[in-house]
């Protein structure tokens, strides 16, 4: 099994820049074959797929709110998964947890949260106005 750990939230103006980090530890070599992705949620809000990023070649796809603000991205050295976010918005408040696919299948369903098999703990995200 694999356990992840994220971290770099915080408070940022409408505008700003965060880059949260997801440290992977605790796995075996089939880590490297994982699907990693972003998610977040708000209060009062479904959880929703920020990003994702495939094994190999590191092929990603977002949802459209975020397209050309986030980037996600991810260190097999270092086991660790990133998302960096400029120009927040308001609406990017929310906890951002991190997640783990072991089967990366199917692609066109990697914003359904029930698909992944591990999960961090999260980290808050606030962009005020």
């Amino acid at each position: 099994q694999v356990k992840l750990v994220e971290s770099g939230g915080g408070s940022v103006q409408t505008g700003g820049s965060l880059r949260l980090a997801c440290v992977a530890s605790e796995y075996t070599g089939s880590y490297r074959e994982n699907c990693m992705a972003w998610f977040r949620q708000a209060p009062g809000k479904e959880r929703e797929g920020v990003g994702v990023i495939y094994p190999g070649a590191g092929i990603t796809y977002y949802v459209d709110s975020v397209k050309a603000r986030f980037t996600i991205s991810r260190d097999e050295a270092k086991a660790t998964l990133y998302l960096q976010m400029n120009r927040l918005q308001p609406e990017d408040t929310g906890m951002y947890v991190c997640a783990a696919d072991r089967s990366c299948l199917p692609r066109s369903g990697w914003g359904q949260a029930g698909r992944y098999d591990y999960w961090g703990q999260g980290t808050q995200v606030t962009v005020s106005s």
